[in-house]
């Protein structure tokens, strides 16, 4: 198939790039920022411009589409309409004039806010964020694409928080404070957490462009069994060979009276913090998922979930990859 990825520069992005091409498929890069890894199939490409999106179309047998803005600290807001749900209209719009039947769409499980319980694929959406919002808002969008025509075929994942070599997201966020010992326990440590792994992410999107003939499909990705924060850090204390964690504990409400004072130091010095109250009330929450969809639509993920985290920390913190990014 000849696939364009946009947002592909990215971690996901390049993940899926490197197993589509193990399959012989022909693949385009579509981002603002030039692929490392594959720059030869990069093109640059704003999903809001009609003009990039009508170079890349064209021709193409699959659309999928990673680009978004996903941080919780992104200014001015308005980048995450602009980029997430207008973005989405003009994807649909020049995929309509190039004749683009397929398209998968990366959402997230932010739609949902905090989970009450293991929300599966049609729990309620009640997002806490600009960010889980709009990625909602532009679900819609590609749904009445989908159903505009009859040829058309629209696969939505939803991913919790993926980890993996070379990624700096939370995950990697936290290991690396256990590592620094810099860590401290905010709140009693029982809340589990959803995960899911880079490499079995883009096997289930690889899985949705060559296997899935639905017409449509919204799955939540997430790799099982969940772990809590304890089991994690247990985790990483026992690969590392020696303790990371104090053994106190910070109060729930101590730690987001705290993450208020952040919140006010950065909107007073107007810079971006590492510590905010949202992002201590999403580390102390559970955020659970279901992920039984994904368990009876016959893929099967091709790393265990506790596998998947010894080889990203053996990568990080042992093998002395540091700051690199694949």
């Amino acid at each position: 198939m000849n696939i364009v990825i946009l947002g592909g520069s990215g971690f996901v992005g390049t993940r899926l790039t490197e197993i589509l091409l193990q399959d012989h498929h022909q693949v385009t890069i579509g981002d603002l920022v030039k692929s490392v890894k594959y720059p030869e199939l990069w093109q640059h490409c704003d999903v809001c411009s009609d003009d990039d999106l009508r170079k890349l179309l064209p021709g193409k047998d699959c659309i999928v589409n990673l680009a978004a803005s996903h941080r919780d600290d992104v200014h001015p807001i308005s980048l995450y309409t602009r980029n997430n749900v207008e973005g989405a209209e003009h994807v649909c719009k020049i995929a309509a004039e190039a004749g683009v039947h397929l398209i998968v769409f990366t959402s997230s499980v932010a739609v949902y806010g905090f989970p009450e319980y293991a929300y599966a694929e049609d729990a309620p959406q009640h997002p806490f964020n600009e960010y889980g919002r709009t990625k909602g808002l532009a679900e819609k969008v590609y749904e009445k694409w989908q159903k505009s025509g009859p040829e058309n075929s629209l696969h939505v994942v939803r991913p919790t928080v993926i980890f993996g070599e070379g990624n700096r997201g939370n995950i990697y966020n936290l290991l690396h404070q256990l590592a620094t010992r810099k860590f401290v326990m905010i709140g009693n440590g029982k809340n589990c957490k959803s995960m899911a792994y880079v490499g079995n992410v883009a096997a289930f999107l690889k899985w949705n462009i060559e296997v899935n003939k639905a017409p449509y499909s919204v799955y939540n990705y997430i790799d099982k069994p969940d772990m809590n924060m304890h089991d994690l850090i247990r985790l990483f204390e026992e690969k590392l060979g020696h303790r990371c964690c104090p053994s106190f504990s910070i109060p729930y409400w101590l730690g987001v009276l705290g993450g208020y004072g952040f919140d006010l130091l950065a909107f007073l010095t107007r810079r971006q913090l590492p510590i905010s109250s949202i992002r201590i009330k999403k580390f102390c929450a559970q955020t659970v998922f279901s992920a039984d969809k994904v368990g009876q639509s016959g893929f099967t993920p091709p790393f265990r979930l506790e596998d998947a985290l010894e080889r990203t920390i053996r990568y990080e913190f042992i093998d002395g990859h540091g700051d690199k990014k694949n």
